[in-house]
């Protein structure tokens, strides 16, 4: 179109362009109506919400106060049985680590035997230490003096 023929489907004096103006003005109304209404829906249901949860911890409140005082009331009976526990315990150990030094300071000759048997045991090998040797013969010669060559 013609700057002629934009004038003269609007008309004179920019018919046109008010029509489109108020148009869209009214669109942006319509538009932030509808904005406001989400926003006061959003507003109501948040309050609900809020009372309902206010609600749950109230309740939750009421039933929890005289489980937590009977469990308050347990625990002041039963503390100084637990400290008494704990320092018996204490003294049995004490007593228990003083009777232990002369044990194991009595053990020695035995101690030493045990983990000497507990290498023949263990040991396979000919040349182990602690590995079996073969009898000797009452003539003298033994199986060992063979191998040997002598």
């Amino acid at each position: 179109m013609s700057q002629n023929g934009f004038r003269e489907a609007c008309g004179e004096g920019g018919v046109c362009m008010q029509f489109w103006t108020a148009f869209f003005s009214i669109v942006a109304a319509i538009a932030l109506v509808v904005q406001v209404a989400i926003l006061i829906g959003l507003f109501l249901q948040l309050k609900r919400t809020t009372e309902s949860i206010n609600k749950m911890v109230s309740d939750l409140h009421t039933r929890m106060g005289p489980i937590l005082t009977r469990t308050q009331i347990l625990l002041d009976d039963t503390q100084p049985k637990i400290s008494t526990l704990v320092e018996d315990a204490s003294h049995i150990v004490y007593l228990a680590r003083g009777q232990a030094q002369p044990v194991h300071t009595g053990v020695g000759p035995f101690h030493s035997v045990r983990h000497r048997n507990r290498g023949i045991a263990a040991c396979a090998q000919p040349r182990c230490r602690y590995a079996r040797r073969p009898a000797v013969s009452a003539m003298g010669g033994g199986d060992r003096e063979k191998a040997e060559g002598g």
